[in-house]
């Protein structure tokens, strides 16, 4: 593995953890609610009121110019998106030097489950990519708005692969949206999403604080690891690593598997439901508590037999269909040491895809791992600076564009 490989690992682990504190109510929310209700107070007050619009009333409704993704692997990487009708990662699939739509707009997948994202920049995209261009002037805030409103409706007219999203469809919708004087008030769709990203803003910079990531300053032992592996990667041989048989560090278990329908699924549920899925960090759910006889230790790595993609988890949970746990056979394990062993797992990827599934342990206890060791056991203090290091890499950007963006709000709150 490289350092590239690291911080992928790393950031994709992140970027789970910060997304279930932000999609969490806040303990701030009744706060958050009262602003918004004098916000609406306000607006009603000035006869403002809501009406539903045909989309088409406000968008141009139109279909993409389809783009083969193998032209673009041809064209190489770059900076354009290209959107396709995947529900994550705002629709985009991968970054290449060709774009042939404008940005400014929002997209919606047709085909799959009508998902709805706005598009700042100029992009490329595959088959069954609807595209809505306002007649309007809009802004992110106002496209959030709007995506929000979009997205509600697809799960309201339930749309799946036999009922398309499609053009025909697209121009009958009806949205409901905020008028004042007979006419379209986008400045209460703009503040109304201040007021829930100064929120969330607030609360990655609390989180932040809280777990020690604002601080993005390397001390000298982690600078010192960054350069010692980064030695060793290139060498591939260095001093103070050896190579290690998985089936030496972990036992490997097949889980005590139910299906879904065998639990009860909510957003406050104690325990994650994991499964083959390779999207949010394995898991499909959270469920309630259903037995101890299914329920499986946690701080140990999970893994689906369709995408061999392993994951941490930190607490106890519940397992599909087709999947395994490791469980360290040594000492100190814990969420830091299970990145490392992570990244090189996950570069065997395709070696496991390629093997049958009853022949998974035999391969994966063969496989050998590159681990610091120190006085005949596992450097510790290594792989804790190495991925320390590696975090504060990853998370440099992100402090500073939470700093910007509670600068840049507090002084909007200050003008006003």
């Amino acid at each position: 593995p490289t350092l590239a490989d690291f911080k992928k690992t790393v950031s994709d682990y992140l970027s789970w953890e910060v997304s279930q504190i932000l999609k969490k109510d806040s303990p701030r929310g009744s706060v958050i609610s009262q602003n918004l209700a004098a916000l609406e107070r306000e607006f009603r007050s000035k006869g403002g009121d809501f009406r539903e619009f045909r989309l088409d009333e406000v968008f141009d409704i139109s279909g993409s110019k389809t783009t083969p993704k193998l032209k673009l692997d041809e064209i190489g990487a770059g900076a354009y998106p290209y959107v396709t009708t995947q529900a994550t990662s705002n629709g985009i699939a991968g970054f290449y030097n060709f774009w042939t739509e404008k940005g400014k707009c929002i997209t919606i997948d047709s085909a799959v489950l009508g998902s709805v994202f706005y598009q700042k920049e100029n992009f490329s995209a595959s088959d069954h990519v609807e595209i809505l261009r306002p007649k309007f002037e809009i802004s992110e805030n106002i496209a959030l708005y709007f995506v929000t409103m979009l997205n509600r409706m697809a799960r309201v007219l339930d749309y799946s692969y036999g009922k398309k999203r499609s053009q025909r469809a697209l121009k009958v919708e009806t949205i409901l949206l905020p008028t004042l004087g007979g006419e379209i008030n986008f400045s209460f769709m703009e503040k109304f999403i201040e007021e829930l990203e100064r929120e969330r803003v607030e609360e990655l910079d609390a989180y932040l604080a809280a777990t020690g990531l604002k601080d993005y300053k390397l001390t000298d032992k982690e600078q010192a690891a960054l350069v010692e592996f980064e030695e060793f990667s290139q060498m591939r041989s260095a001093g103070g690593f050896e190579n290690v048989k998985v089936g030496d560090l972990f036992t490997v278990k097949s889980n005590p598997q139910l299906n879904k329908d065998s639990f009860k699924f909510c957003d406050n549920g104690e325990y994650p439901y994991f499964t083959r899925t390779v999207l949010n960090n394995g898991i499909a759910g959270y469920v309630e508590y259903l037995d101890d006889a299914h329920k499986i230790a946690g701080n140990s790595l999970a893994v689906g037999m369709l995408g061999m993609q392993f994951f941490y988890m930190d607490k106890d949970f519940y397992a599909g269909q087709f999947t395994k746990t490791l469980f360290a056979k040594f000492d100190k394990f814990s969420q830091v040491a299970a990145q490392y062993f992570i990244v090189w797992l996950n570069k065997n990827q395709k070696i496991y895809q390629g093997g049958l599934v009853r022949d998974f342990k035999k391969l994966l206890n063969a496989t050998e791992v590159s681990i610091p060791i120190k006085n005949g056991e596992i450097d510790y203090d290594f792989i804790t600076n190495f991925l320390k290091a590696i975090e504060k890499l990853v998370i440099k950007d992100v402090v500073l564009w939470a700093e910007r963006k509670i600068t840049a709000t507090r002084q909007v709150v200050e003008a006003n």
